[in-house]
Formats: C-alpha cells, structure tokens, sequence
C-alpha cells in the first residue's frame, strides 16, 4: 500500500486574508480556489513553491470552529515548513512582517525558527540536518 499525506486542513477566518498571507506574504502556490456553491464554501489549497502536502484554507463555517483558528494545536507547534535556508527565509518573511517568537537556533537534529501565522498557528521554520526528515 502506498501512501501520502495530500492535504492539512487549516481553519481560518477569511479566505482571501489567508491567501494574502500565505501565497503573497510566505509566497505559496495557490494551487485551486473553486466555489462550491452547494455548500456555499471554496475549495482553497495552497502549497510552498518547493512542493510537498499542501494546506485546505478551511473558513470556518460556524462558531465552535471559529474558537480554533490560530490554536489547532493548544499552542504548540502546527505546522512545519521546511527551508533549504533557514536565516534566508528567516530574513525575507521578517522582512515582510512576519512575526517570530523564536529566532532561528541550531539544534541537533538542523536550524529551526519559530514564527506565527496570520492568526497565531505556530510554526517551525526548519533546515534539517538529515533532508530526508
């Protein structure tokens, strides 16, 4: 059996503002925005320029899933972004408002930062030692 990750569902607020974000502040793809007009939602995927899962930009449709937008993860860590150069990407998303709770810092296992997402989903920015991770 052969399988892969396709795709993470990530709740947010409005799907023009993520897209804002993600595609012109972090310079994602965006890969499908089609109107679903029975379920009066978009179909919106983005993915980073160098490939891998891509992210669901799932607007939240009702107010329980709205107390989750920007803490999918009880304030951990969510999502990982993995860079072929950490202190690049590091500069360029600072660059562009970008807000980073940890600076990058070599650990064992490669480079990571840790930065927030438009509404405060956590990320780590990561360079591993070991591409393969």
């Amino acid at each position: 059996m052969r399988q892969r990750l396709a795709h993470v569902a990530l709740v947010v607020r409005d799907y023009d503002e993520a897209i804002a974000f993600y595609v012109g502040t972090l310079g994602f793809d965006l890969v499908e925005d089609t109107y679903q007009p029975e379920q009066d939602k978009r179909w919106v995927v983005v993915r980073p320029s160098g490939g891998g899962a891509s992210i669901l930009l799932a607007r939240a449709s009702n107010a329980r899933q709205a107390e989750f937008i920007g803490d999918q993860a009880g304030g951990r860590v969510f999502l990982f972004l993995q860079s072929d150069d950490v202190w690049r990407d590091y500069e360029a998303y600072r660059a562009k408002g970008v807000r980073f709770v940890r600076e990058p810092k070599d650990e064992t296992y490669g480079t990571v930062a840790v930065f927030e997402d438009l509404y405060g989903t956590l990320w780590d920015l990561v360079a591993f030692h070991d591409p393969r991770v």
